[in-house]
């Protein structure tokens, strides 16, 4: 089956975790993209965008944890883009549960687009703050525990 959105280099921020974490949102989008392609039930798409929203939410508080943690100057803006994705989201999951509508490509090439934006873009923006902060690429082996 043919994905909505493959990972490439180009989206990587060269951050192993948020790289890993960017890849999940990647792969639950392509799971939507193959329920909605193969015409499951609107309840098992609904499923995968609750599942979506909440990995999105972990994925958002780790960001901004690290964020203020580490006094990000763009932490605001940053925030800000995070809040109103969520809310938009929620309002597609709202319609979709209240008007018993589906999950459609619309919503899909929105929330490809957003996250492509979004990586290459803010994302890519705050990897020099981070890593001058002493965030490191890769996860260290020898530790058992993640710096944030």
């Amino acid at each position: 089956m043919e994905q909505l959105l493959a990972w490439t280099d180009d989206l990587s921020v060269g951050i192993e975790e948020i790289d890993r974490q960017h890849k999940e949102l990647v792969n639950i989008l392509n799971e939507l993209h193959e329920a909605i392609t193969q015409r499951r039930a609107s309840t098992a798409c609904v499923a995968i965008l609750d599942k979506l929203i909440e990995y999105t939410r972990v994925h958002f508080t780790v960001e901004e944890s690290l964020f203020r943690i580490l006094g990000y100057p763009g932490y605001g803006p940053h925030h800000q883009e995070h809040e109103k994705l969520i809310e938009q989201i929620v309002g597609f999951q709202r319609k979709i549960k209240d008007e018993n509508s589906n999950v459609t490509f619309e919503l899909l090439h929105f929330l490809r687009g957003w996250l492509t934006h979004h990586i290459l873009g803010t994302d890519k923006a705050y990897v020099p703050f981070l890593l001058s902060k002493g965030v490191e690429r890769k996860l260290s082996t020898k530790t058992f525990w993640k710096f944030w």
